[in-house]
This record gives structure tokens, C-alpha cells and sequence, in this order.
């Protein structure tokens, strides 16, 4: 998705945060039998509601942008090693498994295949009767 088609309502689309959607009533809860005072309930649910938010965004603002430009670095970063280093090492190492390959198969049907198809023709004319 490109800057200009960035959805400013919804901004978790794929919900990969979606563990992190905590409310007051997530949180803080009465049971029956121990109530506080409505107006006390009705405070702390706006102290909580309010505070959460501004720390959320003091924290956003100090510490948002420079994480944001770590993070940008570092999937840089991995999408250089994986297009740089690790598809051309796997590549070559496929190649070389190939080779390999053919190599041990040529072995194995050329060495063991005569000696398995005679076992498997001697095993065959063993006739097993019941008395």
C-alpha cells in the first residue's frame, strides 16, 4: 500500500495487533457485592481511559519516528541479505545438491539395484505352506 492510499481510520487492516486491544473493563472489574461509588467507578474509568492515551501518545512522539526509522533499516537490511546473499547461496547449493544427486543415483541404481533385484527375484520363489 502506498502513502497516499494510507488508511487513517483503520490502521491494524491485517490485526497484527490485535492482542493489544485492551479496554478499562479488560482491565478493572467489580464483582457483585464490591462496588466503589458510582462517580468513583466513573473516574477511574476516565483517569484510565485518558492517561493510557497520553502516555500512548507521549511515547509515539518521543520514541515513534526513531523506531520507525530503525525498522525501516532493518527490513532493509534482511530484504538486501535474502536478495544479496542467501537466494544466490541456496541457488548455488542447488545446484550443487543436483550434481550430487545424479551422482548418488547413478551409484545406487548402478551398485546396490542389481543386487536388490536379484534378492527380491531369489525371495520370490520362497512359497510358504500351512500344515
Amino acid at each position: 500500500m502506498q502513502a497516499s492510499e494510507m488508511d487513517m481510520i483503520n490502521r491494524d487492516p491485517n490485526d497484527i495487533n490485535d492482542h493489544l486491544k485492551v479496554a478499562f473493563e479488560d482491565v478493572l472489574a467489580e464483582p457483585d457485592g464490591a462496588h466503589s461509588i458510582s462517580c468513583v467507578w466513573r473516574c477511574a474509568f476516565h483517569i484510565f481511559n485518558c492517561s493510557k492515551a497520553v502516555a500512548y501518545n507521549l511515547l509515539t512522539i518521543i520514541y515513534g519516528l526513531p523506531l520507525a526509522m530503525y525498522w525501516g533499516c532493518e527490513f532493509a537490511y534482511i530484504t538486501f541479505i535474502h536478495v544479496w546473499e542467501i537466494t544466490p547461496c541456496l541457488r548455488v547449493l542447488m545446484i550443487e545438491c543436483g550434481v550430487l544427486q545424479k551422482i548418488w543415483n547413478t551409484c545406487l541404481h548402478c551398485c546396490l539395484g542389481p543386487v536388490c533385484e536379484n534378492c527380491g527375484l531369489l525371495f520370490s520363489n520362497i512359497v510358504v505352506k500351512n500344515q
